[in-house]
C-alpha cells in the first residue's frame, strides 16, 4: 500500500508545489518600508522584481523585454510582496484574502499588453492563496521605473486577525 501525496494546505506549500520558494522580504531601494500594517489589511510598497538583490533584466517591455519575460518578472515582483507581507503578518497563513494588485509595467510607446504582464502576478496569487487569491487589479504602462526596472507590483491584502490594535 502507498501514501497518498499530501495536498498542500498552506500557501507557502502551494507555492512549493508549484516549484517556487518564498525569499527573504526585499530590502528597501529608498526611504520606505517594504510594508506596512494597518488593523487588519497589509500594504505593500512596489515590489520590483529582485532576485538576490539585483534586478535579473532592464528596459521596457515591448522594447528589448518581451511580454513574457516581463509576465514572469511580474510573478517575481508578486513573490516579492508576499516575502514583504510575511515579514510583517509572520506568515501568509495570517492572509485572509488578497485585496487589490496595482502593477506597473515600464512599456515601450506602442506596447498595450500590461494587462497580460501583470498575469503573472495575479496567477502566482491564485497559485498561493486559491479563490482567496482572487483580487481587484490595476495595469499600468508605464516610461520608467526605479533602476529600470520592466514592471513594479503592490499589493494590498486582507488578514484573518487584525494587528497592532
Amino acid at each position: 500500500m502507498t501514501a497518498s501525496p499530501t495536498t498542500p494546505t498552506t500557501p507557502e506549500e502551494r507555492l512549493a508545489a508549484a516549484g517556487l520558494e518564498l525569499p527573504p522580504a526585499p530590502a528597501p531601494v529608498a526611504v520606505y518600508v517594504p510594508a506596512v500594517v494597518s488593523g487588519h489589511y497589509v500594504h505593500t510598497s512596489g515590489q520590483l522584481p529582485m532576485v538576490d538583490g539585483a534586478l535579473p533584466l532592464t528596459g521596457k517591455v515591448g522594447a528589448g523585454v518581451t511580454p513574457e519575460q516581463g509576465r514572469e518578472l511580474a510573478q517575481r515582483c508578486a513573490l516579492n510582496a508576499l516575502a514583504a507581507v510575511a515579514a510583517v503578518a509572520g506568515d501568509l497563513s495570517a492572509v485572509k484574502r488578497v485585496v487589490k494588485v496595482v502593477g506597473f509595467v515600464a512599456s515601450a510607446p506602442d506596447f498595450t499588453g500590461q494587462p497580460g504582464v501583470v498575469n503573472g502576478a495575479s496567477e502566482l496569487l491564485g497559485t498561493a492563496f486559491g479563490d482567496a487569491g482572487i483580487h481587484a487589479r490595476s495595469a499600468v504602462g508605464v516610461a520608467v521605473l526605479p533602476l529600470d526596472a520592466p514592471v513594479e507590483v503592490e499589493i494590498t491584502v486582507e488578514l484573518h486577525t487584525p494587528m497592532g490594535l
